[in-house]
């Protein structure tokens, strides 16, 4: 069985790898705007079955996809566009518990699962001038929720309840019972 993940996030290639799996990187490009009424689990669900589908050309091939977002007050934080959102999404985080939630949808052939997994992540208080530096890092760009908890944001991060690798954007030991249920690891896989 063949596995593709449909995704560029070089966390996710270095989770499943680390995990012991084999895989080809087709990332794709889907429209990530939340719709009115969904909630974060629905959300990166459609995402994630989103990007799956978009990257899914062979029938014997099984399709990652994946989506992470951040969630506070209800609201979802996704990747900030610049400096000044990244430094507003910290001090939001700043001192408090949030959600972390990431969708899964495995693609093989006719069959599709999709589930998600959510983590609850409770931050220090930072100062203005954490904020700042960690910002000039330049590391939350690119990051739901503006960090990294594998990174320098780590010494942020007091308690995490959940899956710290769906944090990290993966959470591994769900993806690797989805793939089970669709019957990997049998002879001739």
């Amino acid at each position: 069985m063949r596995l593709v993940l449909a995704s560029q996030s070089p966390r996710r290639q270095e989770l499943l790898a680390k995990a012991g799996f084999s895989f080809l990187v087709r990332p794709v490009e889907v429209d990530e705007s939340w719709r009115p009424g969904e909630d974060a689990a629905a959300h990166v669900q459609r995402l994630a079955r989103e990007k799956a589908r978009a990257a899914w050309l062979d029938p014997e091939e099984t399709v990652l996809g994946a989506d992470t977002v951040v969630v506070v007050d209800g609201e979802i934080l996704g990747k900030p566009a610049n400096a000044e959102d990244a430094a507003a999404m910290l001090r939001r985080l700043s001192g408090r518990s949030h959600e972390v939630f990431t969708g899964v949808c495995l693609l093989r052939g006719p069959v599709e699962l999709t589930e998600f997994e959510a983590t609850r992540v409770y931050f220090a208080p930072l100062s203005e001038q954490e904020v700042q530096e960690y910002v000039a890092s330049g590391e939350p760009m690119d990051k739901a929720g503006a960090y990294a908890v594998q990174g320098l944001a780590s010494k942020f991060v007091v308690r995490i309840e959940g899956c710290y690798f769906n944090v990290v954007g993966l959470p591994v030991a769900r993806v690797y019972r989805m793939l089970k249920q669709l019957g990997w690891g049998r002879p001739g896989d």
